[in-house]
């Protein structure tokens, strides 16, 4: 087994990718909410002083919504960003000022201010949410969502939820149900980590299941996609992915993020400082090649570990300080070889336990560190991997809270197989 560096191997990796990923075809298979509305005209909006809920992924085709809406005399009276702000360039935890667009106010959503504030809805008659989102719980943007249905319900204004895919596709779910722990920005809501659901569908649930308070009269509604089923990941769409966030530019990022990006809440490299970060995972003096070796002996679908050895960077605008910025940190780079067959959070479980198991022993108690339960959604995983137990068995004790969850989320599907 030959060793490999991550660098010198990145252009035969996206060569890799484009044969793994084919370029979308000119006509999509799906047409998003946004899409359907502006079919219409928009004419659901027209006379409304309406609120849009937005950011850089609200795209029609190639262009965005808002270059849409200015085209047809329609404009939102404010607009409201999630965490990496409206041109989604913003780092992770990066707290950004409010802000003007075309004239019309841009007001932050993430930092101390995480939802609508009266004022800001004086004289609204419709709140508008359109953002890509990951399919992850704790990805914040559908804390966003949430906080801001619970702000118009607050004030009496109906909410539209502009629906779009979820890119993990409709049908997988993984990881522990959020229970047990209060809940945060980061795990506002009693899901799996995937969760299987679009955003609208979701919002249909935040409401139908009281997951947050004062919602029980908010007037909902959810502008349904065409052509979108849930055996479709982002592939399957035909709709170009933009980069939701600094570091998940690419759908392999997105993908492999449910289960890697859990290493946030480790002392182990998720590959922040890379240019395919949660593609790699490390740490400093592991052996690459006994990581990969463990981690391909559990053969796991759809996915092929490489050994490589990795030094994270200072990017700015997308990981200015990474964990182990300018160290050589040994690790395996995941390498996928079949997107439809991945279940990205037992992958990504696999190399939570085996960076666990293969750390030195002295390093092992301070392995896990704060907010790693909370993005887990349970006390359960650090718990099982802290016993050593295989990521099998810990996939496995899931399954009773997940077939509970699928029974629970079937009344609030929008779309079929």
């Amino acid at each position: 087994m030959r060793l490999f560096r991550v660098l010198p191997y990145l252009l035969s990796l996206s060569l890799m990718l484009i044969l793994i990923f084919p370029a979308p075809s000119n006509g999509a298979l799906v047409k998003t909410g946004a899409e359907v509305l502006s079919e219409q005209d928009f004419l659901p909006l027209k006379g409304k002083n309406f609120a849009l809920v937005t950011n850089h992924s609200a795209l029609v085709g190639e262009v965005h919504l808002l270059d849409l809406m200015k085209k047809k005399g329609i404009m939102p009276t404010v607009i409201f960003t999630p965490e990496h702000g409206l041109k989604g360039t913003a780092e992770d935890g990066v707290q950004l000022a409010d802000d003007t667009s075309g004239g019309v106010p841009v007001i932050s959503l993430y930092g101390a201010v995480k939802q609508p504030r009266p004022e800001d809805l004086k004289g609204i008659d419709l709140v508008v949410f359109d953002i890509q989102d990951a399919g992850v719980r704790f990805y914040t943007y559908i804390s966003t969502m949430g906080l801001a249905m619970q702000a118009a319900a607050r004030e009496g204004i109906p909410f539209m939820v502009l629906d779009r895919p979820n890119p993990l596709g409709g049908e997988y779910v993984g990881g522990f149900v959020r229970d047990g722990l209060p809940a945060s920005f980061t795990s506002l809501y009693p899901v799996p980590i995937a969760h299987g659901m679009t955003v609208g569908e979701l919002a249909g649930m935040i409401k139908g299941e009281a997951m947050l308070p004062g919602l029980t009269q908010l007037d909902l509604k959810v502008v349904r996609m065409q052509g979108w089923q849930r055996s479709m990941r982002w592939p399957d769409t035909g709709l170009l992915w933009v980069a939701t966030s600094p570091n998940l530019a690419s759908f392999e990022s997105v993908l492999l993020y449910p289960g890697t990006g859990l290493l946030e809440g480790t002392s182990a490299s998720e590959g922040r400082g890379s240019t395919i970060p949660f593609q790699l995972a490390g740490w400093p003096g592991i052996d690459p090649l006994a990581l990969a070796a463990r981690l391909n002996s559990e053969q796991l679908r759809g996915v092929h570990f490489e050994p490589v050895q990795f030094t994270p960077l200072r990017m700015p605008g997308v990981s200015s300080a990474p964990k182990y910025r300018d160290r050589e940190v040994g690790g395996v780079r995941i390498d996928i070889t079949d997107y439809r067959k991945v279940s990205p959070v037992e992958t990504g479980v696999a190399v939570l336990s085996a960076l666990h198991a293969l750390v030195p022993e002295p390093v092992r108690p301070s392995f896990f560190r704060g907010g790693f339960d909370d993005m887990a959604g349970s006390a359960e995983l650090r718990k099982a991997v802290e016993r050593g137990e295989s990521a099998q068995a810990i996939a496995a004790s899931w399954n009773a809270e997940l077939s509970r969850f699928l029974a629970l989320r079937e009344g609030y599907l929008l779309y079929g197989e």
